[in-house]
Order: structure tokens, then sequence, then C-alpha cells
């Protein structure tokens, strides 16, 4: 485990007509779908070519407190931090904001899997460097 989270990793969100709910706000379930994207996202940006091809992600748990609704023609973003994985576990923490306004905050637990076999698969030691920058 690492002793402090991995710098912080900016994922820009679009919001798309279908994402709003019939209060005019956008729905709630979609926030996780926008948590998923991120963590992929940070994934598949750091990681070694060879093992975003030979790794995938299942989501094992998602907290989230909803603090603000976002809406149609808001600009929006998620920072995900992965704060520390073990085994073939990650977790992350995710915020989506508006400019300075929290919208809400998600810590995810996700399950690292070998892509041909779908078995959970050990996250090596070796990818510290890549997520885990020395100062």
């Amino acid at each position: 485990m690492s002793a402090k989270p991995a710098l912080p990793f900016d994922f820009p969100i679009q919001i798309l007509p279908d994402d709003i709910d019939f209060m005019g706000h956008v729905n709630n379930s979609r926030y996780l779908n926008w948590v998923q994207d991120a963590v992929l996202a940070h994934w598949n940006k750091l990681a070694p070519a060879d093992e975003v091809a030979s790794k995938a992600w299942v989501a094992l748990k998602h907290e989230i407190t909803y603090r603000k609704p976002a809406f149609l023609e808001d600009d929006i973003i998620a920072q995900t931090v992965l704060e520390r994985y073990q085994g073939a576990r990650a977790f992350y923490s995710t915020v989506i904001s508006r400019g300075e306004e929290v919208l809400a905050e998600v810590k995810s637990s996700w399950c690292c899997i070998d892509a041909k076999t779908l078995r959970p698969a050990r996250i090596g030691d070796h990818m510290r460097e890549f997520f885990f920058p020395e100062d």
C-alpha cells in the first residue's frame, strides 16, 4: 500500500440531453457512469499498454454523497484519485464538481481482472511507479 494518494486525475464530463430526468437535472444514476468513465480513463492513461490490454476492471462498491444537482448546460469535471491498491483491489475517491461547487463525492472500490480468464488479477508492485510517482 502507498502512504499517500496518487496525483488527482481530471476527467471532463459532457452532459447529454438523455442524462436529464423528469425534474430537469441530471439523473443520479448517471454519476455512477461518470465515475466509471473517470477511473477507466485514469487507468488507460497511466498504465503501460500491456497492462491496459491484459486487464479489465469491475466495480465492487460505490458510496455516493450527492451535494447539488447538475444541469444540461453545466461545465463539470470528475477529479478522481487512486488512494491505494492492494492485491487485486483498487480504492478511488472521486469528486464531481461545477467550478468550485462540489456536486457529488464518491468512494469506490474496484477489482482488477485478467481480460482473458475474467478472474481477479493482482496489481503488481511495478505499477506503483506509474500511479504513485516519487516527489
